[in-house]
């Protein structure tokens, strides 16, 4: 199984389109994660139903069963690396953005979080823009 870890970003729907392609070269299922900070009023990772539907319609286009998995949690980053535990992952898919040098230098990224914790290997996909 990859579990695509999304927000809706540009970064996010080329990331959701490789996570597809990845999931039908495997030959295996996609769990789409949008996890939302429990307890915001406003979280602008919170997708829409009808964007994560969309990815769902995406993915059975390319012959891959996809489920979606919305936990509420106050870290992000450890309700994604327990969904991919949970889910068994054999890849966690993620998109990122461009970083100015100094914003890589700065600690606790989503991302860097991930690519340092998961349990799995994890896919980076950056977007064009």
């Amino acid at each position: 199984m990859i579990l695509l870890s999304y927000i809706p970003t540009e970064p996010g729907r080329v990331a959701a389109a490789a996570a597809v392609r990845e999931a039908a070269a495997h030959d295996t299922d996609l769990v789409v994660v949008n996890a939302r900070r429990g307890g915001a009023l406003v979280d602008s990772r919170t997708a829409s139903d009808e964007d994560l539907d969309a990815i769902v319609r995406g993915a059975a286009e390319a012959g891959v069963t996809a489920t979606i998995h919305r936990p509420e949690s106050t870290d992000v980053v450890a309700a994604i690396l327990d969904a991919a535990t949970e889910h068994g992952a054999q890849a966690v898919v993620i998109g990122i953005r461009h970083r100015s040098p100094v914003g890589k230098l700065l600690l606790g990224s989503t991302a860097q979080q991930i690519l340092l914790e998961a349990p799995c290997p994890v896919i980076a996909v950056k977007s064009e823009g």
